[in-house]
């Protein structure tokens, strides 16, 4: 194993030095867009501003990174503070540092989006994102993770992450339709996503249907980490 690369005395002499005040230096935040899909409808958890600037509008969850904080740390942190969640499909999206995008100061926001079900947001506020109006550049932050999610429900099976542990092949095509916001096919879709193997049946249907019913399903590595418990 390679040891820890030693600092030479030109250079401690420099580093013990170094004045970092001689340069200016911007805040970095984190701002993350939690989305979830509720009666078919894809909906953001927003809060309510209290101070200026933007006082009582809408805004994205986010803080400022703190000193001795990782950026993965801070959205959780975020996450955790702000909307009591943990555990969560959490994927960091873009930075974005136009100089005016915060009146304040010059803010740096490094972007997450993460995908909940909705038993996991129950009294949290949540809005349509149909016309939804946000403070600072957080649309465009709103509009960047929709197509990303967009694109990765091309190969990836994040869809999942939006529904409970068990879910039917209709229920997750309407979570596909809500992001895609176009009607699919249903024999296509049941073809592709089973042929992908993101998904294992779990041998049980539903009840109390008035109609055929259908059998549930588990995303392939959930029925995997199950497996491995009940061997345990």
């Amino acid at each position: 194993m390679a040891k820890p690369k030693k600092h030479n005395t030109a250079e401690k002499t420099f580093l013990e030095q170094y004045n970092p005040a001689q340069f200016e230096r911007p805040s970095v935040a984190v701002d993350i867009a939690i989305l979830t899909v509720l009666h078919k409808q894809l909906e953001v958890v927003t809060v309510k501003r209290t101070e200026h600037p933007f006082k009582d509008q809408y805004a994205l969850p986010g803080g400022f990174v703190g000193m001795t904080e990782s950026l993965d740390d801070a959205a959780a942190r975020v996450l955790k503070n702000k909307a009591n969640l943990e555990n969560v499909y959490l994927e960091q999206l873009f930075t974005f540092g136009q100089p005016n995008r915060d009146p304040r100061m010059r803010i740096i926001s490094v972007t997450y989006y993460a995908l909940v079900p909705p038993a996991q947001l129950e009294g949290i506020q949540t809005h349509n994102i149909v016309n939804l109006k946000l403070a600072f550049d957080h649309n465009q932050i709103l509009e960047t993770a929709l197509n990303r999610i967009q694109g990765k429900l091309e190969y990836a099976p994040i869809g999942t992450s939006l529904l409970p542990e068990k879910f039917t092949l209709r229920e997750l095509q309407d979570v596909h339709e809500t992001i895609l916001g176009k009607p699919l096919n249903k024999d296509a879709f049941r073809r592709k996503i089973l042929a992908s193997g993101q998904l294992k049946p779990t041998g049980t249907l539903e009840t109390g249907q008035g109609f055929r019913p259908a059998e549930y399903y588990r995303t392939a590595e959930e029925s995997t980490k199950r497996k491995a418990e009940n061997t345990n």
